[in-house]
């Protein structure tokens, strides 16, 4: 079945977490009972730090900045502006190959990175995408992925640093990984790269890898 692409929020408009999240629900119970094509969101956030299952106290932003309690898995994140999220609404073929989906998210944005000239990489466990240190210095996140499926149908899914500022960061240890820094394709090019300069690429990996391993 084709993969549909909605763009729900890009540019000008940011999309409240809770508004997302009651949308990819929706979503979620119609392509599980079979009414709904597999659908993958492109969105922008409002400024929001969420927590996974795995999140611990340690973990929560030092100024005391609320956080929502989600249940994708991993930990503590951000997401915000100039960030590109993207929520695949898919039913896997196979519920084994849990571990191939991620691979194959992670694929998909570092074959876009890497084609705008940044050298990235997938790290053994670790997920996202991986800009590695040389010289010493810490590798650096520049993709984030947290998920959750239920009845076969994914949920959550990545968030791809564009040209969100990375302060944010410096309040929270993100993901739980204190040995590792964070980016962005801006940062790392030294001119500004929105999500909306990349969605169409995005996209076009993500239809290219993920439609043989869905329903």
């Amino acid at each position: 079945m084709a993969i549909e692409f909605e763009r729900v929020g890009l540019g000008s408009k940011f999309v409240p977490y809770m508004e997302a999240w009651d949308y990819q629900i929706q979503l979620h119970d119609a392509v599980a009972a079979d009414e709904q094509s597999p659908r993958v969101l492109f969105l922008e956030h409002e400024a929001v730090y969420t927590a996974g299952k795995r999140t611990e106290p340690e973990d929560l932003p030092l100024d005391g900045t609320p956080v929502v309690d989600v249940d994708r898995g991993g930990k503590l994140t951000w997401h915000g502006p100039g960030q590109l999220i993207g929520y695949p609404i898919v039913k896997l073929r196979k519920m084994s190959a849990i571990r191939l989906y991620v691979e194959t998210i992670e694929e998909a944005l570092i074959n876009v990175v890497s084609d705008m000239g940044i050298a990235t990489a997938q790290i053994k466990g670790r997920s996202g995408v991986w800009v590695p240190g040389k010289n010493g210095e810490q590798d650096r996140k520049i993709a984030a992925i947290g998920l959750r499926i239920s009845h076969g149908v994914t949920m959550h899914g990545f968030a791809l640093n564009c040209s969100n500022e990375l302060a944010a960061y410096e309040q929270i240890i993100p993901c739980g990984i204190t040995d590792a820094g964070v980016t962005s394709i801006s940062e790392e090019l030294g001119r500004t790269v929105t999500p909306e300069d990349v969605v169409d690429r995005v996209q076009t990996e993500l239809e290219r890898l993920l439609t043989p391993q869905v329903v």
